[in-house]
């Protein structure tokens, strides 16, 4: 660490929960809670509506979850959505974090906002009842920080804002691969454009059953969930607004009960059978593992059932696509059952039905297509993986002055 740098407190570096004004009943940006994704910098979404109250920032603030369990889970973001001079507002559990002109660095703060020393003070600060403990505000600006020059401060940020840029392009790239696939699929088998819009003669109602196997999932012990090169794939994985997520995985300790059937491979596709959403945004979803996330290999839990060509004849690509279209995720809605939690009933996978060619390989030009979009995903996701690993590891390095970025030209 240089002599220059300096040790103050977070109150004196950081302005927190800064004074600025929204009119009550006019129309505002706002961003939810639910929309923050775990320890990502990018809001993914907002929504326009009337202001009634909560916390109000604007680009360049970092917004923090102060509630269990949000902020264990990183719900921190950095603002950087809204127009010019525009105030938004979201949950009135958030922690708002600007930085002090001439002090602090706003890509810097949002850093020392999401780094470990940082968040375990916050946590480990909570008051309250049980499962609404918040943070208290006293001992975050209290809190003694250790902090370099400013320009350096701009370094640091301006260094692993590129990171979480390109971490935010190959989201980008997924989700529009993504896209392509559900439109490809979309084209073939339910518009028949490449047959002139209409259903060839030799094509028929089939369903699911006829062409795929349903395997169902391992029967986990609590005592399994220990760090190990083994992980376990659960509805956790299952992001609400659609995609898999890779910190959702739970290492596990493997044990003899566990049979070849109850592991995924690459590409396979586990459908989500419960939900604990209101919406039922999970259940009846499809995705396809599309990433080990550096694991050796995966198993999936009960609450998934794995789904498998039951031939050559039609491939995984295919598979996925088919069970990612609307129709599927509409289909499964008719079998759920459940109120607190919900469940889909076995028959909606076996019932389902599409149309399929007698002949499957004229579907060989769509094989191809969607064998290089789900690789293409993949590719995007690993990399994102691997550059959130150097991100996480960089940055308390930083932070501690270990790695010194002041001769460095960026």
């Amino acid at each position: 660490m240089a002599s220059d740098w300096i040790t103050t407190r977070a109150a004196d570096f950081i302005d927190f929960n800064p004074r600025l004004r929204i009119k009550k009943g006019s129309v505002a940006t706002k961003i939810s809670m639910n929309k923050l994704r775990p320890f990502t910098k990018r809001i993914p979404a907002a929504e326009q509506a009337n202001f009634s109250g909560g916390s109000k920032f604007s680009n360049g603030d970092t917004i923090m979850a102060r509630i269990t369990p949000c902020l264990e889970n990183g719900k921190t973001a950095f603002v950087d959505i809204l127009a010019p001079d525009e105030i938004a507002f979201g949950s009135t559990e958030f922690i708002v974090m600007r930085a002090k002109s001439g002090v602090s660095d706003p890509q810097f703060v949002y850093y020392l906002a999401t780094s470990p020393a940082f968040r375990s003070v916050a946590i480990q600060s909570m008051v309250g009842s049980s499962g609404r403990q918040r943070v208290q505000q006293s001992v975050l600006n209290e809190l003694k920080l250790t902090v370099p020059p400013l320009r350096e401060q701009r370094k640091i940020g301006a260094f692993l804002a590129g990171l979480d840029q390109k971490i935010d392009v190959n989201y980008k790239i997924s989700k529009n691969l993504e896209q392509q696939a559900k439109l490809l699929v979309k084209s073939w088998l339910v518009d028949y454009e490449p047959f002139g819009g209409v259903m060839p003669d030799d094509w028929e109602p089939i369903s699911l059953a006829s062409i795929a196997d349903f395997i169902p999932g391992y029967s986990y012990k609590r005592a399994q969930l220990q760090p190990s090169n083994v992980a376990m794939a659960t509805i956790k994985n299952f992001d609400r607004d659609g995609g898999f997520k890779l910190d959702g995985f739970k290492p596990l300790v493997p044990s003899s009960k566990i049979k070849p059937c109850h592991y995924v491979e690459k590409f396979d596709t586990v459908v989500a059978l419960t939900d604990l959403t209101q919406k039922a945004d999970v259940i009846g979803n499809a995705e396809p593992i599309i990433s080990l996330a550096g694991y050796d290999s995966i198993v999936f839990s009960l609450d998934l059932v794995k789904v498998v060509p039951k031939s050559a004849k039609i491939s995984k690509f295919i598979l996925a696509a088919i069970l990612q279209s609307p129709g599927f995720k509409s289909h499964c809605m008719g079998y759920v059952n459940g109120t607190t939690v919900l469940h889909l009933s076995k028959k909606a996978l076996p019932d389902y039905i599409l149309n399929l060619p007698a002949d499957t390989t004229v579907l060989k030009p769509l094989d191809n297509a969607l064998q290089a979009l789900y690789e293409g995903m993949a590719n995007a996701v690993e990399e994102s993986r691997k550059l959130r690993e150097l991100r996480d590891s960089l940055l308390p390095r930083f932070l501690s002055g270990e790695i010194d970025l002041s001769a460095v030209e960026l």
